[in-house]
């Protein structure tokens, strides 16, 4: 199976099954001498992990992270760093009734068709659970930018057609950790996590949108051509699971502006030490003009459709031809917003690592 790395400098490979032994990743290309304290790693785990609230899946995984390699007295040695976690509560037993049938939105069509065989309990290697490896990486990613004073935070801006009332520069985004859905908008918050309770109750599911920005981004990462940074950030984007949209800046609501209100205009300042600078007044854009950063903001979005697992029956058919009716067992989620917002921040600070490194050796 092809398609388990990602990134090129700073480049992962994620391995194992939603229900199999447990979850990892190897990172490669993680400079040396990096501090890492496996507490913060764990922390971005404890984000992401099932179980946390009324409105997630109910699977209780302690997610605790093992480290194998790569780090030595708390420090990265350059070597590939190799971090796990057991599946503990894995029942398998709750898809036994999919062996045969193949799920509505899911995988298991495309799996079949590609392979000839598919692991039925819970997708395997195309369940979310692999995401949990993607998150401890970008923990380690969190923190190599941070040195450099780049900082990431995504958020739940929608669900469904309830929406932030404010843009992101006009709300805390310290408060996006204050609630179980991810808002920092508290009264929006509690209608959306109204929604989601009700949506759940009628064994139904709900999607929406994640916000993401990221500070300080310095002008100068990404590639003119073929690694356009948008074009790495889409591509990281639309690899989490059940994300179906990516838009950056204006994105297609710029579609309907004329382009001499859409265009960044550029003004100079002066920085403390008295030497010239330079940023957009507007940031249309999205923080990223001909695929290279600008300095200014990275924002973009990324929508996500309603979780494919349903508690009601569907219909379907078997591998051959018989119509077969399905209905979802076990724990899953009503919303995957929630719980996706480490995922995009995660997935965001890997290619924000990645062009960093390949920027240093840009020019003289």
């Amino acid at each position: 199976m092809a398609g388990n790395s990602f990134g090129q400098l700073f480049r992962i490979t994620t391995f194992g099954e939603s229900h199999g032994a447990g979850i990892g990743v190897v990172i490669d290309g993680c400079p040396a001498g990096l501090e890492i304290d496996p507490a913060t790693i764990q922390e971005e785990l404890n984000r992401r992990r099932p179980g946390q609230s009324e409105i997630s899946s109910p699977r209780n995984e302690k997610d605790q992270l093992e480290i194998l390699s790569g780090i030595y007295e708390g420090k990265s040695t350059g070597a590939p760093i190799t971090i796990f976690i057991k599946n503990e509560d894995h029942r398998p037993a709750d898809y036994k009734h999919l062996q045969e049938g193949w799920r509505p939105g899911h995988a298991d069509f495309t799996y079949d068709q590609k392979y000839g065989f598919r692991d039925h309990r819970g997708g395997g290697r195309s369940s979310a659970r692999e995401t949990a490896a993607r998150v401890m990486a970008g923990a380690v990613a969190k923190i190599l930018l941070a040195k450099h004073g780049i900082l990431i935070n995504a958020y739940v801006s929608t669900v469904a057609d309830i929406s932030v009332s404010l843009p992101y520069t006009e709300l805390d985004l310290a408060l996006t950790e204050e609630n179980i859905v991810r808002c920092p908008e508290h009264i929006t918050a509690q209608k959306m996590i109204a929604l989601i309770e009700k949506v759940r109750d009628e064994g139904d599911t709900v999607g929406g949108i994640i916000t993401c920005v990221a500070h300080n981004v310095p002008s100068g990462l990404g590639e003119p051509v073929f690694h356009k940074l948008q074009a790495d950030l889409a591509g990281a984007m639309m690899s989490i699971n059940a994300a179906k949209g990516f838009e950056i800046g204006s994105g297609f609501k710029g579609t309907a502006m004329r382009g001499s209100l859409h265009n960044d205009k550029f003004i100079a300042e002066v920085n403390p030490a008295g030497h010239p600078r330079f940023r957009t007044q507007t940031n249309h854009s999205g923080g990223i003009q001909g695929g290279i950063s600008n300095g200014a903001d990275i924002v973009f979005n990324v929508g996500f459709k309603p979780v494919s697992t349903l508690m009601q029956a569907q219909q379907s058919v078997d591998k051959e031809g018989n119509s077969v009716t399905l209905q979802g067992k076990g724990r899953h989620d009503p919303c995957v917003l929630p719980r996706a917002v480490p995922i995009v921040e995660a997935m965001c600070a890997l290619v924000l690592a990645d062009h960093w490194l390949l920027n240093l050796g840009s020019k003289l």
